[in-house]
């Protein structure tokens, strides 16, 4: 193994060394109950059972009501208004006969919500969608609750229905579970016409049937957008991690190879329990060492910066501690090995005919940088995912891959990588700690200093953009109270196109936000996630109209050149909406989720680390509970008491009232309790 890799792998061990035993403990408990006692709906009371089985087809009918056979649960997000899960709706027919045929029984267990982050983009609906993430774990939870299953299928493809998915069924770690996949659309209009198409639109120089059109030729038919935004992370990520049946990620839908891995992921399903020859749980396979390998190929291919997120969270679920720290070491250490849009012209399915998952995983467990010794749904080690699906004769087979890329402007081995590092970068100073993706970025703009235009709704710097008083200047837009607490941490990609345009004039621009920018976030310089965000007081609250930010993406510093005695005497301008404003389009519901959720750092959600000895805490990850919305604590601080709890005093990170003053210059506080540097 790379010494560095094997060094942030054991340091995360050490520091979840309790929570993550606490977990083990709780699973393999249920575990070892479910090898002694047969199929879970054995245990049952007869009227409980014979509610389970009560809508079953005649064919499975006898099967569930007998006790021999083990159930399988399906966990379906199948909608047909969006291409990425249209195909799902075949398949849980395709599923359960396979199981049948594999001598299990399966059931649909449940639904969960899936909803499209680019048909919210820019709109209020869009502020749901990271609390969704949280939503679709608990509607995970749910289907499962039900003590029928022996494994789980997971029908999950894009941005937060996977890492939901994952988290709740996590939460029924002695289950077994594969993550299906559905495969993206075949390649459409060419990513660089659709990116040129936005921007001559956001010009004014082409109308909207235009665009439209452009739009429509490249998400043209059912699978998952072909760019290798969140939603193609997520998948290269479960294959990576072993929870994809080796090669089945990039297999377009409604094929003959797409339909006979369905039906290979149904049977193995069945082989996997504990009532099989090759038991398998999730909590078990969900390591230190796969979720290191996550991190890994997330860096090597330039993923989405959503997962930064998104990882944090998943890795809690199954009671390891995860850091940004962790991922900036990796960073360091881990080269770009592709070129994807929006980091290159090439689309997955292009990535796929050069070789694919199955050439950047033989390169990287030969270079040392992934660990090949964990378990897969496969089997045990990752070797397995050299191997790639191929029909011969209608019958499903693994073959090697014979050599290595077959397109260098696509796919690279690490020896002649895109770049030296990671295309994820941290970002550090007195402004806070961000994440800049910088895979997309030319170096030419890596460096920004210039004045502050400060912004509290990406639609007023739309209306800027659109009255021409963003021409002709240098500037860093910082759009703030767009973080977790304040609305959701929505995506703000569609800034992406305006700004590109200013970029193409020669004009030096760049963003700052405690929001997300979305996956596939392109050629503008971007420090986003910034925590501590603006409606928990973060210093971003305190940039003013001109004030000069330094983003320097290539050595990781965010720096607001501002004397400090200045910064001393401000007080934060602009708040979020209140509960009272922030209503329409479901978002009052999810009033409760705002209060409640965590800091970017640590996945922005509302769970704990599963294990740990209070629900927000675990070593090196403390958390003191947040402080809610300045109109709430005032609501609430007579009924309560004072709402700054002190938190875990033996934390090294200080509650909410020591943080240092926000104009002194140390770096804040961040969740890490070491200071990982590789």
């Amino acid at each position: 193994m790379n010494p560095v890799i094997q060094e942030i792998t054991d340091r995360i061990a050490a520091r979840s060394a309790a929570s993550r035993a606490a977990y083990l403990e709780r699973i393999r408990r249920d575990g070892e109950a479910a090898r002694a006692k047969g199929p879970a709906r054995a245990h049952l009371g007869c009227a409980n059972l014979a509610h389970g089985f009560a809508g079953a087809s005649a064919e499975d009918k006898p099967a569930l009501r007998g006790t021999a056979k083990p159930g399988v649960a399906i966990v379906t997000s199948y909608n047909d208004m969006l291409s990425a899960h249209q195909p799902y709706e075949t398949y849980p027919p395709e599923l359960k006969r396979a199981v049948r045929q594999a001598g299990g029984v399966a059931q649909v267990a449940g639904g969960v919500p899936a909803m499209c982050d680019g048909i919210t983009q820019g709109r209020a609906g869009m502020e749901l969608s990271l609390y969704s993430r949280d939503v679709i774990a608990m509607a995970t939870a749910i289907a499962l609750s039900h003590d029928m299953f022996d494994a789980t299928l997971l029908l999950g493809v894009c941005d937060k229905i996977v890492p939901g998915l994952f988290i709740g069924a996590l939460h029924f770690g002695h289950l077994p579970a594969i993550f299906v996949p559905a495969g993206p659309m075949t390649s459409g209009l060419p990513n660089k016409v659709k990116a040129r198409t936005r921007q001559l639109f956001a010009e004014g120089k082409v109308g909207r049937d235009e665009l439209l059109d452009a739009e429509a030729k490249s998400y043209h038919s059912p699978g998952t957008c072909t760019f290798y935004g969140t939603a193609n992370s997520n998948q290269a990520l479960m294959e990576v991690m072993g929870l994809h049946l080796p090669g089945s990620t990039f297999v377009n839908p409604h094929t003959e190879l797409r339909h006979a891995l369905t039906e290979a992921a149904g049977r193995r399903a069945v082989e996997i329990t504990a009532h099989g020859a090759a038991y398998t749980p999730i909590g078990e396979l969900v390591d230190e060492k796969s979720i290191v390998n996550a991190c890994v190929a997330l860096l090597a291919t330039g993923g989405s910066t959503n997962h930064t997120l998104h990882l944090v969270a998943m890795a809690a679920a199954a009671g390891i501690v995860l850091t940004w720290d962790d991922l900036a070491c990796l960073s360091k250490v881990v080269p770009s090995l592709t070129k994807i849009y929006p980091n290159g012209q090439a689309d997955v399915n292009h990535f796929r005919e050069a070789g694919g998952m199955q050439v950047l995983i033989g390169d990287l467990l030969d270079e040392g940088l992934l660990h090949g010794d964990v378990m897969t749904v496969a089997g045990p080690g990752l070797d397995r995912y050299r191997e790639a699906p191929e029909l011969v004769d209608g019958e499903l087979v693994w073959a090697p891959v014979a050599g290595g890329s077959k397109d260098r402007d696509v796919l690279r081995p690490v020896a002649d990588p895109f770049s030296a590092d990671g295309g994820i970068h941290m970002l550090e100073g007195n402004l806070g700690r961000a994440v800049s993706k910088v895979s997309a970025v030319k170096p030419e703009h890596l460096v920004i200093e210039a004045p502050a235009k400060v912004f509290d709704d990406q639609l007023d710097l739309l209306k800027a953009f659109e009255a021409g008083e963003l021409d002709g200047q240098d500037f860093v837009a910082v759009i703030r109270y767009q973080g977790p607490s304040a609305n959701g941490m929505p995506e703000l990609h569609k800034l992406t196109p305006p700004l590109a345009v200013l970029l193409d004039r020669g004009q030096r621009v760049a963003i700052v936000t405690d929001g997300r920018m979305s996956g596939a976030s392109g050629k503008v310089p971007a420090a986003i996630h910034l925590s501590p965000e603006a409606a928990d007081g973060g210093p971003i609250a305190l940039v003013r109209d001109g004030d000069v930010i330094r983003l320097d993406s290539a050595q990781g510093t965010l720096e607001l050149l501002v004397p400090a005695e200045e910064l001393a005497r401000r007080t934060p301008e602009g708040r979020p909406l209140s509960d009272a404003q922030w209503v329409g389009t479901g978002r009052e519901l999810f009033a409760t989720f705002r209060r409640m959720a965590g800091h970017a750092e640590q996945g922005a959600g509302i769970f704990g680390v599963s294990g740990a000895s209070r629900p927000t805490t675990a070593p090196g990850w403390a958390s003191p509970p947040r402080r809610a919305p300045r109109t709430w604590r005032r609501a609430r601080r007579s009924a309560r008491g004072p709402l700054d709890w002190p938190g875990d005093r033996s934390s090294r990170r200080p509650p909410v009232r020591s943080r240092p003053p926000l104009g002194r210059r140390e770096l804040p506080w961040h969740p890490s309790g070491e200071r990982l540097r590789s």
